[in-house]
């Protein structure tokens, strides 16, 4: 049942994925569920939405990234990180967040479902030192852009960009951007079967 949902609302989107790769994203719902009634990790319990409001919205994403590492702040249990590693096994994804039992939930999935392209990290963003700058920085409901602007401030590379993953913009929110950033492009996102509006800010450092 889930499996044909995936295969529509992928074609829905115009995203390609294998059949290991469509089989890799219903297992991991099928653990988000399982490990959700011990641990709360997602306020959506059916498996049906989860599919909407987690794989599908992490996933259209997918067609704009640009470069071979990312770090995905503010994570969760790997929201957008892990559809999107899923997606994309010539990309490296840290997942960063600072509640261990999500960093343990991320460690289990990529265990599970053999992923070799994620790196699951418990810290707090600020306190967190890579050793070398991301292609892009990802950032999914995490805080306002100011604030993820300045938190993650150190994050990326001289070339890399910030993905701000946004539902309705706010206005006032763009006109309060730090000095020496701007949106270099401002995307409106289509997620099947998600009555709710999405867009995707890149945005970049002059500095």
């Amino acid at each position: 049942m889930l499996a044909a949902q995936l295969q529509s609302y992928l074609a829905e989107a115009n995203i390609t994925a294998t059949v290991e790769q469509q089989q890799q994203l219903i297992a991991f719902v099928g653990l988000l569920q399982k490990w959700n009634k011990a641990y709360n990790l997602t306020s959506v319990r059916e498996p049906e939405q989860m599919l909407i409001r987690h794989i599908m919205d992490s996933l259209v994403v997918s067609p704009y990234l640009v470069g071979d590492r990312f770090i995905d702040v503010g994570t969760g249990p790997g929201l957008p990180g892990i559809p999107l590693a899923i997606l994309n096994p010539d990309k490296h994804f840290v997942l960063l967040d600072s509640l261990g039992k999500r960093i343990r939930f991320q460690k289990q999935v990529q265990i599970e479902l053999k992923l070799a392209n994620i790196t699951p990290v418990e810290s707090r963003v600020e306190a967190y030192q890579p050793e070398q700058g991301f292609d892009g920085v990802l950032s999914r409901a995490f805080a306002s852009i100011a604030d993820m602007l300045q938190w993650c401030h150190h994050l990326p590379a001289a070339s890399g960009k910030f993905y701000a993953l946004k539902g309705q913009l706010d206005s006032a929110e763009l006109a309060n951007m730090p000095q020496h950033y701007a949106v270099e492009q401002q995307i409106t996102l289509h997620v099947p079967h998600l009555d709710e509006q999405r867009h995707l800010l890149l945005i970049t450092s002059s500095d």
